[in-house]
């Protein structure tokens, strides 16, 4: 499906830490918000459903990109 341009407002403050955090995850900006957005409106199933394993993962994804940089 083609993706759609659209205008939303963001405090200045929580923009420059989306864009940090698109950063280490090696993600644009609007593939970051489209991501979280996603992940929020999808019912969440398997593992990753659990919020205490997302943040696991999460973890080793940060310990795998510091090891690779």
């Amino acid at each position: 499906m083609p993706a759609k341009r659209v205008l939303i407002s963001i405090d200045e403050r929580l923009l420059d830490r989306i864009d940090h955090a698109a950063a280490r995850s090696g993600l644009t900006r609007s593939g970051l918000i489209a991501s979280l957005a996603s992940q929020s409106v999808e019912p969440r199933q398997g593992p990753g459903a659990d919020a205490d394993v997302r943040a696991a993962l999460a973890g080793i994804d940060e310990l795998a990109a510091e090891a690779t940089s």
